[in-house]
């Protein structure tokens, strides 16, 4: 699908284009909210008009708890939740892809989520953005769209748990043998293109320990490790490690 309508505001990289396209909002979100035929034609249109097609550069924050940015959808590219210490540590909770939804990131629509979550962009992405305020305003008015907000939020944790379990209880060689299986499986390819400081980062980890596990997997013929890429040699041994 193409990312439509003319710019109308760009400020440090990101554009905010006119949305000419409600048509083109109208089927998104008939195919990824399942109370839209459910709710009225003003609430369907109110969201329309307070959505925003965003094309993001990469490496720009989008959200950082302090205020409620809005339900985002990944049209293209991706972006990274995590949390952060107050000494600046963070430990990513997951990614969103094309077609995923970012409910977190819409704070005064779940009033129960008390924590700071944090969203960068970690490609140039484009994104459809539905103000919080009128999101919510919505959902005051529709059960059935707070019960979505919910269902979509509570989702997600089961993603986070499977983060602090990795952490807390799996030992290092096993965290990085499930990661590059997953993300192989995610890319279709053998070859992670990504730099030992983004898979610490992604891993919750430090740079120096990912890059001492990834030269054991190379001296084991598991790996080949080169300059931002990462190629899988052997991937018998490598399930058999995440297992």
């Amino acid at each position: 699908m193409s990312f439509l309508g003319k710019v109308l505001f760009k400020d440090k990289g990101v554009e905010i284009r006119m949305n000419q396209t409600q048509p083109v909002f109208e089927s998104v979100y008939r195919e990824i909210f399942p109370f839209w035929d459910g709710i009225s034609d003003t609430d369907r249109d109110y969201i329309c008009q307070n959505t925003h097609a965003v094309a993001y550069p990469k490496g720009k924050n989008i959200h950082d708890g302090s205020e409620c940015s809005g339900v985002i959808i990944v049209r293209s590219g991706s972006l990274r939740l995590y949390i952060m210490s107050d000494e600046g540590k963070d430990i990513t909770l997951y990614r969103l892809h094309r077609g995923d939804l970012c409910m977190l990131s819409a704070s005064c629509v779940l009033e129960a989520v008390t924590f700071d979550v944090f969203v960068d962009v970690e490609e140039d992405s484009e994104c459809y953005v539905i103000g919080g305020p009128a999101f919510a305003a919505v959902s005051k008015r529709s059960p059935d769209i707070r019960i979505f907000a919910l269902e979509t939020a509570v989702s997600r944790f089961s993603d986070v748990m499977w983060v602090l379990q990795q952490i807390l209880f799996m030992s290092m060689d096993r965290r990085l043998a499930i990661f590059l299986s997953d993300e192989a499986a995610r890319t279709g390819s053998d070859t992670i293109s990504m730099t030992h400081g983004q898979i610490a980062r992604y891993m919750g980890s430090a740079r120096e320990v990912v890059s001492r596990m990834l030269k054991y997997f190379a001296n084991e013929g598991i790996v080949e490790v080169s300059r931002g890429d990462v190629k899988i040699i052997d991937k018998k041994r490598l399930r058999r490690l995440a297992l």
